[in-house]
C-alpha cells in the first residue's frame, strides 16, 4: 500500500505590537481574517489578544507570517487594509515567493502604498504587482504600451500619471485620444454636432479626468489647450496645403513634394531632416497673417508656438496652440495677443561662389546705372562708398566725373585691346542684371540663397546706398529702405527675414507726389515707391557707411524684432499634408520665414482603445512624438472592432517595436482586474474558450 507523502508541518507565532489595533489588522468582525483562512484552508490560525498562531504546511505558514508583516507595513502608512487588498497581497506573495515565503522583487506593501495622485480625499495607487510595474515603466520610458483585458486599470492609471506630470510641470499639456470606430459607426452618420458625435467615444476619458481634477477647472484647462481630448482622426490633421512653400537648404519647395529624409530649415537656421510625411486629404484651410504682412496657410488643427505678453512678463515658456484655438482671441486690450518665434540664427544656406563682391553688388543695385547702353556708373554723395566700391571690384577704377557721379572704368594694361569688355559689364551680364533699371532690379538667386555673410553683404550695400537709420525720440532706431522695384523690395524683405529680422512694407504712389529736382529741373515720379521698415537682431550690423552706422548705434540700435499674429481667416478647402521634422523644438520654416510645427512637444499623450487603430494610424501617431513628451498606448487585443481585413496596429506594433530602447510593453492579465471579481473570472473563461478553439483548429 502506497502512502501519500505528508508535507512538512510548521508552527509560527506572530506577535502584533500594541500600536496596531487588532481590529485594523483582522478587520471588522474578523472579515480580513476570514479571507486569510479561506486562502489557506490547510493552516490552522488562532488569535489570542495580540498574538497570532499559525500551524500547517511550512510554505503556507511562512507566507502567512510574511502576509501579516506586509499588512502591518501598510497600516503604518495610515492606509486601511481591505478584503480586496488582502486577497491581492496573498496573490502577490504567492506569485513572487520562492517557496520559503521570501518575496522576490516588489513587495505587497511597496505596491499598495505607492501613491500616484490625491484629489478631494481620494488617493489613486496601483493595486497589483503588474499595475505597479506598469506605473514604474511610465516613469522610466518615453513610450509605454499597456495591453490587457478590460478592468485592469490601463487607462485610469495612465490618466493619473498624466495629471501628476502636468501638476509637477514635467509636461505643459495632456492630449487624450481614441479611435472612433466602435460598433462600425462613422462619425459623419451620427446625429448632432461634432461634439455630440465624438462625446460617446471619449466619455471614459472624461470620466477618469473628472475623478482626478477639480471638475470646475477642466473647461478652463481645455479652453487654454492644456488638456486636449479628441478622436485620433481629428488629432492627426495638423497640416498645410500641398502647395505651401517650406524652406530647404536649396531654397523654397512645396510641402507636398517633400519626402522622408529630405532636409528643411529649422528655427536655428540649420538643416533638419523630415521624419514623416502624412497626406491628410481635403481640409478646411485658414490664412494666418502676421502684423508685418507675412502669411501662410494651414488647417484648423495646425500647431503654433506662441507666447503672450503675460507669458513673457512672468518668464513662462512658449505655449503650443492650435490655429482654431486662437480664432476670436487675437487681441488683448487692443494689442495683439500672440507673439510668434523668430529664427534664433541666420539661415545656413550652402555657400556658393559668386562673381562679384556681395557688398559691391548691393551698392550697384542701389545707386548704380546698369542699363548696358553706357559704361556702368554710380551716383553717391558719399566718397566713402565710391572708395569701398573700387576696393571691392578687381580690375576697375571708380573715376569721379563731378558732383555725385562716378564712372566704373576698366583698368587698362599694356597690350590690352580696346574691345575688351568692362569687367563690371561682363559680370552683370553673367548675373542677368545688365539692362535692368531702377524699377526692375533684383537680387540674383546665387546671392539670395547663399551664406549669411554673402546675404548680409548684399543687404548692407543696398542699405548704404538707398537706406538709412530713422531716429525717433524715446524709441529704438529702425532702418528704412526705399526702392521702385517690386521684385527688389521682396528680395530685401527675404534677406532681412533670412537673417532673423522683420520687415514691414508700404507703398507711396507716384501719382500726386511733389516732383523731385535734378540739376535745377523738376523730375516727375514715374513709378510708385516701396518703403521697407526693417528691424534686425542684435549683433547684425545693417550699415558699413560710417555716418549711418554711427547714427544707428547712437540711437541705441534697432531693438528686438517681433512678430505677432494679426488675423486668422477662412481660405477654403484644399488638399493638405503634414510633416514631422527632427528639430529639437519641432519647428520648421514655412512661407515668409514663419516658424510653425505639427509635433507634440512637452505633452503627455494617451491613446486609448488602441486595438482599433490601423497599422498606418499607429505609425502616424507614434511618429508624432515630440521632445520632452511621453506616450502611453492602451488596448485589449481581444476586442478589435476594425473592419474585416484590417489588421490592428496594436497587434503589429508588438512585432515591430519589441526590444526597441525606451519603448516598453506592459502586459496585464485577469489577475490585475480591479473591477468586480466576476470580471476577472469572465476574462479567464473567454481566454480558456479561445485557447480551446485554437487547439481544435477553429
Amino acid at each position: 500500500m502506497t502512502q501519500t507523502p505528508t508535507q512538512p508541518q510548521a508552527r509560527a507565532q506572530i506577535m502584533i505590537p500594541a500600536a496596531h489595533p487588532m481590529v485594523m489588522l483582522l478587520g471588522s468582525g474578523d472579515s480580513l481574517l476570514r479571507v486569510i483562512e479561506s486562502a489557506f484552508p490547510a493552516v490552522d490560525i488562532h488569535v489570542r489578544g495580540n498574538e497570532i498562531r499559525a500551524t500547517g504546511d511550512a510554505a503556507d505558514v511562512a507566507l502567512i507570517q510574511r502576509l501579516f508583516d506586509e499588512m502591518m507595513l501598510v497600516l503604518r502608512t495610515g492606509q486601511p487594509m481591505t478584503e480586496d487588498a488582502v486577497e491581492r497581497s496573498i496573490a502577490m506573495l504567492r506569485a513572487s515567493g520562492n517557496g520559503q515565503g521570501e518575496p522576490q522583487g516588489e513587495t505587497p506593501a511597496e505596491v499598495l502604498t505607492q501613491n500616484i495622485l490625491s484629489n478631494r480625499g481620494r488617493t489613486i495607487r496601483p493595486k497589483t504587482l503588474n499595475q505597479k510595474r506598469y506605473v514604474d515603466a511610465i516613469d522610466k520610458h518615453t513610450i509605454v504600451f499597456s495591453i490587457g483585458p478590460a478592468g485592469t486599470g490601463k487607462t485610469y492609471l495612465a490618466m493619473a500619471k498624466a495629471v501628476q506630470a502636468l501638476q509637477s510641470k514635467q509636461v505643459n499639456r495632456i492630449i487624450l485620444t481614441r479611435p472612433a470606430v466602435e460598433a462600425g459607426e462613422r462619425l459623419g452618420f451620427l446625429p448632432g454636432t461634432l461634439f455630440d458625435k465624438i462625446d460617446p467615444y471619449l466619455r471614459p476619458l472624461y470620466d477618469a479626468l473628472h475623478d482626478m481634477i477639480d471638475p470646475d477647472s477642466i473647461p478652463r484647462l481645455m479652453a487654454a489647450g492644456t488638456i486636449e481630448v479628441a478622436p485620433l482622426a481629428y488629432m492627426r490633421g495638423r497640416a498645410q496645403p500641398v502647395f505651401t512653400n517650406v524652406l530647404t537648404p536649396d531654397g523654397w519647395r512645396q510641402i507636398g513634394d517633400l519626402r522622408v529624409g529630405d532636409l528643411v530649415v529649422g528655427s536655428n537656421g540649420e538643416p533638419t531632416p523630415v521624419l514623416g510625411v502624412y497626406p491628410q486629404g481635403e481640409k478646411d484651410i485658414y490664412r494666418v497673417t502676421a502684423q508685418d504682412g507675412s502669411w501662410t496657410l494651414c488647417c484648423g488643427e495646425h500647431l503654433w508656438t506662441v507666447r503672450t505678453a503675460s507669458d513673457k512678463r512672468r518668464n513662462k515658456p512658449w505655449r503650443v496652440l492650435e490655429t482654431q484655438e486662437m480664432i476670436g482671441n487675437l487681441r488683448a486690450a487692443h494689442a495683439r495677443r500672440y507673439e510668434l518665434p523668430l529664427l534664433t540664427a541666420p539661415v545656413c544656406f550652402p555657400e556658393r561662389e559668386v562673381p562679384m563682391d556681395p557688398y559691391a553688388l548691393g551698392l550697384l543695385l542701389g545707386d548704380g546705372c546698369l542699363t548696358g547702353t553706357t559704361t556702368p556708373s554710380f551716383a553717391t554723395e558719399d566718397p566713402e562708398l565710391a572708395q569701398a566700391l573700387e576696393a571691392s571690384l578687381a580690375g576697375v577704377v571708380v573715376r569721379h566725373k563731378g558732383g555725385p557721379d562716378y564712372v566704373l572704368n576698366r583698368v587698362k594694361s599694356a597690350g590690352d585691346v580696346v574691345t575688351l569688355a568692362n569687367p563690371v559689364t561682363r559680370i552683370l551680364r553673367e548675373l542677368d542684371i545688365l539692362g535692368t533699371r531702377s524699377h526692375s532690379k533684383f537680387v540674383p538667386d546665387d546671392y539670395l540663397y547663399n551664406s549669411a555673410e554673402v546675404r548680409l553683404g548684399v543687404l548692407q550695400g543696398l542699405l548704404d546706398a538707398d537706406g538709412g537709420p530713422v531716429v525717433q525720440a524715446d524709441r529704438t532706431c529702425r532702418v528704412q529702405y526705399t526702392t521702385t522695384s517690386i521684385v527688389l523690395r521682396d528680395d530685401v524683405i527675404s534677406l532681412v527675414q533670412s537673417l532673423g529680422g522683420v520687415a514691414y512694407t508700404r507703398r507711396r504712389a507716384a501719382e500726386g507726389r511733389t516732383p523731385g529736382r535734378a540739376k535745377g529741373r523738376e523730375v516727375q515720379h514715374r513709378y510708385d515707391a516701396h518703403i521697407v521698415d526693417i528691424r534686425l537682431p542684435e549683433g547684425i550690423e545693417p550699415f558699413r557707411l560710417a555716418r549711418k552706422r554711427d547714427t544707428y548705434h547712437a540711437a541705441g540700435g534697432g531693438g528686438r524684432p517681433m512678430r505677432f499674429i494679426d488675423s486668422i481667416e477662412p481660405a477654403g478647402r484644399e488638399e493638405a499634408v503634414c510633416i514631422q521634422v527632427a528639430a529639437e523644438d519641432s519647428l520648421y520654416v514655412t512661407q515668409d520665414y514663419l516658424l510653425t510645427h505639427n509635433t507634440l512637444n512637452d505633452a503627455f499623450i494617451i491613446l486609448d482603445e488602441a486595438q482599433n487603430t490601423s497599422a498606418e494610424q499607429m505609425k502616424m501617431f507614434l511618429t508624432r512624438l515630440g521632445f520632452d513628451s511621453k506616450i502611453v498606448v492602451t488596448g485589449d487585443i481581444t476586442q478589435v472592432d476594425l473592419p474585416n481585413g484590417t489588421r490592428s496596429g496594436l497587434r503589429q506594433v508588438q512585432d515591430i517595436l519589441e526590444g526597441v530602447p525606451d519603448v516598453h510593453f506592459s502586459r496585464l492579465t485577469s489577475q490585475d482586474v480591479v473591477r468586480h471579481k466576476l470580471v476577472g473570472r469572465i476574462v479567464d473563461a473567454y481566454e480558456k474558450y479561445d485557447n480551446r478553439d485554437s487547439h481544435n483548429g477553429k
